[in-house]
């Protein structure tokens, strides 16, 4: 056993869980067209989703060989997660299903009958047609699945933090200033802007201006994270896992315990290779 950074791993879950949605809107919006082109749109999609399963096996791997085991609840979070490896496999296993059953254009054999060439290329594509569209609509279910469970076991390990702070890990403590920016950018909507040879800013959902003082400390304690993007001249800002546990358990001109042992007891809240 290991003590790993249990916030990040939400960070990547959540990530992990991000990418299996965008792959069930692609496979989803696939139409079961028989021919080249559906092998050209599938191949893709299977390649990719082999990456998002080798991606979950690394993130099961390194959550079952940690501190995560000893919290109460953490078997049906590392359960969840197993069986995204298997949803994810089977989505991939459906695609392949349907480049088997899809009918590629061909010449037969000369020794046999003569036959009308087209009509028999038209009555394979009919044939082939709802098979097609059933592989694919099993595929885009099971992809959706993985999304869900991997949300859910994010969530999860949040849930067990809150639960039982004896394990939740040790918080940079905020000031009140600090501790105001993190709520402006947890509403949604804050960006930071680095047009060329003009002066970075960062601005929050209502286009305020927050801190750069603030907005620093944040991102340097990783409570928060900024996009990545090809102009990096606009990008969004979001709330890490952490920083939600920091916006949970903090208030303004409240330090923060000095261990995870001490930390306050939340309530209830009532109750996705590096």
């Amino acid at each position: 056993m290991r003590d790993i950074d249990l916030p990040l791993q939400v960070d990547l879950l959540r990530e992990l869980g991000a990418d299996f949605a965008t792959l069930h809107t692609k496979v989803n919006e696939l139409a079961p067209e028989p021919g080249s082109e559906l092998l050209r749109q599938v191949g893709p999609q299977i390649l990719a989703i082999h990456e998002l399963v080798s991606r979950a096996l690394v993130r099961l791997s390194v959550l079952e060989r940690s501190q995560y085991t000893a919290v109460p609840g953490s078997r049906l979070s590392l359960d969840t997660l197993s069986g995204v490896t298997a949803s994810a496999s089977i989505a991939a296993s459906q695609l392949a299903r349907a480049v088997a059953d899809n009918p590629l254009d061909g010449a037969d054999f000369t020794d046999g009958p003569p036959v009308d060439e087209e009509s028999m290329r038209q009555a394979r594509r009919t044939e082939a047609s709802p098979v097609l569209a059933k592989s694919l609509a099993t595929a885009a279910q099971h992809l959706d699945l993985s999304a869900t469970c991997c949300q859910y076991t994010a969530s999860a390990i949040l849930r067990d933090l809150t639960e039982h702070p004896e394990h939740r890990p040790e918080l940079p403590g905020l000031s009140p200033a600090q501790y105001a920016a993190l709520e402006r950018i947890a509403q949604g909507g804050t960006r930071r802007f680095a047009p060329h040879n003009q002066p970075v800013h960062v601005t929050d959902g209502n286009g305020s201006v927050i801190h750069a003082k603030s907005f620093v400390v944040l991102d340097k304690e990783r409570l928060i994270r900024v996009a990545q993007t090809p102009d990096h001249v606009s990008q969004d800002v979001v709330v890490t896992a952490a920083g939600q546990l920091a916006q949970d358990f903090q208030k303004p001109h409240r330090s923060q315990a000095t261990s995870p042992a001490k930390a306050p007891v939340p309530g209830n809240t009532g109750g996705k290779k590096r």
